[in-house]
C-alpha cells in the first residue's frame, strides 16, 4: 500500500520520517537513500545477511569440479 506525506525541509536541508514508519521499519538508526533521477527511495539499512550466498555458485563450465586447477583456468578464460 502507498501513502503520501507531504514533508517540510528545514533551513539545514532535513526532514522528519514518520515515526510510524521508523517503528515498523529501522532496526537502528541508520538507513540507505536511492538517489534517481527526480527522486530519492529511503530504504531500511540492516546488516547483510551474507550466508544466502554461502556455498551457490551457477556457472556454464565443461571441466570436472573435481579438478580445480581445470575448473579454475577455464573460469578465467571466460
Amino acid at each position: 500500500m502507498h501513502q503520501v506525506e507531504i514533508k517540510e525541509i528545514d533551513a539545514q536541508g532535513r526532514i522528519v520520517i514518520p515515526k510510524a514508519w521508523r517503528r515498523k521499519h529501522l532496526k537502528g538508526r541508520r538507513l540507505a537513500m536511492k538517489l534517481r533521477e527526480g527522486t530519492i527511495e529511503i530504504i531500511p539499512y540492516g546488516a547483510l545477511d551474507l550466508t544466502e550466498f554461502f556455498d551457490k555458485i551457477e556457472a556454464d563450465v565443461r571441466s570436472d569440479l573435481g579438478d580445480w586447477h581445470a575448473l579454475g583456468r577455464e573460469l578465467r578464460r571466460r
